[in-house]
């Protein structure tokens, strides 16, 4: 039998598009081989890490995996009666982009005109009522398993936030997932903070000092290219969205990459600085040609689709690395981040 391996896991934010991580995650529970110690997560990462840690202090990696489906199977009856849906042309052609829409168009409209306090004065937010109905917060805090940590960012400092499993709360993950333009900001303990992704998405550093296995496994979700340079208002912004949320994980990766050179050329004690083996999975053609308007997409179709990418993405990977595992990495940091 193979040895056993202890992973910490970086999941990203990335709207929908989590629903290929969640198929990442349900692959990664699977194999009894692997332990997970820690989970850092970011905006739809962070639902992911939160109800994958409460289904485990449940009934270990079944129930972890039983509650992960359930999370994103109530999205996906939610998505049944969602504006933001695919146009005719677009399931004619295969493509799962909501941006020729009607809904989109109108949604679209409306968060470039008016602030989320003018349109949606109420702040309703159904994304809410499903989390508080889906984790069980009280058990989530005081039952040991999986370390769990959740980015943030703070409006008013605009530092990062990370909030560790004790101090989780349903406001907690919608302050990790607020996007400004269309939620209000989320007070949590006095302050406002808006979605993690703008300074860490996620934030690798909680791992380091919060976790004794060396081994962090990325999941990425936004493009870190795109061969074609956009020229429609609509992809300059989308483009731009997806720099902004991958420039604090670049500088972190450089800096892991820094250290790193310095400890293999023995400038610095291993003893007082940890070697980090990095890996990552990720999908970045496919979910890079689905558009970034179809991460508002709550499709269940969409979504089954993209867990079974998630699925077979980490079947191949662990095929590949399963041995690389608390040994080296796997991640080329200087080819990926610089």
């Amino acid at each position: 039998m193979a040895a056993h391996k202890i992973i910490n896991l970086a999941l990203q934010g990335g709207g929908s598009h989590g629903a290929f991580t969640w198929g990442v995650c349900d692959r990664l529970l699977e194999d009894e081989r692997l332990e997970i110690e820690g989970i850092v997560g970011t905006s739809a990462g962070a639902m992911n890490a939160t109800v994958l840690a409460d289904g485990f202090a449940e009934d270990g990696r079944d129930g972890a995996r039983r509650a992960l489906r359930r999370f994103w199977t109530k999205i996906g009856e939610q998505g049944r009666y969602s504006p933001l849906q695919r146009s005719p042309w677009e399931r004619l052609r295969g493509g799962w982009r909501v941006t020729d829409s009607p809904g989109f168009f109108w949604f679209d409209l409306m968060t470039r005109l008016f602030s989320p306090y003018q349109w949606n004065p109420l702040n309703k937010n159904p994304l809410e009522d499903l989390i508080k109905s889906t984790v069980d917060f009280e058990r989530l805090r005081t039952v040991g398993g999986i370390k769990l940590y959740i980015c943030a960012t703070n409006v008013r400092s605009g530092k990062v936030r990370v909030f560790e499993k004790h101090d989780l709360t349903a406001e907690v993950l919608m302050a990790s997932a607020c996007l400004p333009f269309m939620f209000q900001a989320v007070e949590v303990e006095g302050e406002a903070y808006w979605d993690g992704g703008y300074m860490g998405n996620p934030a690798i550093f909680p791992l380091i000092y919060g976790c004794d296995s060396s081994d962090v496994l990325l999941v990425q979700i936004n493009p870190m290219h795109r061969d074609e340079v956009p020229t429609t208002g609509r992809d300059i912004l989308d483009r731009v969205g997806e720099i902004s949320f991958n420039s604090s994980l670049m500088r972190e990766m450089r800096a892991i990459h820094f250290v790193s050179r310095l400890i293999d050329g023995g400038h610095l004690s291993p003893e007082q600085y940890k070697q980090l083996n990095m890996h990552m999975i990720e999908a970045e053609q496919e979910l890079a040609s689905f558009g970034a308007s179809s991460k508002l997409s709550s499709e269940p179709a969409f979504l089954e689709h993209l867990f079974e990418i998630g699925r077979a993405r980490a079947e191949a990977w662990l095929a590949t690395h399963f041995d690389d595992i608390n040994h080296r990495s796997t991640l080329d940091l200087a080819k990926t981040f610089f």
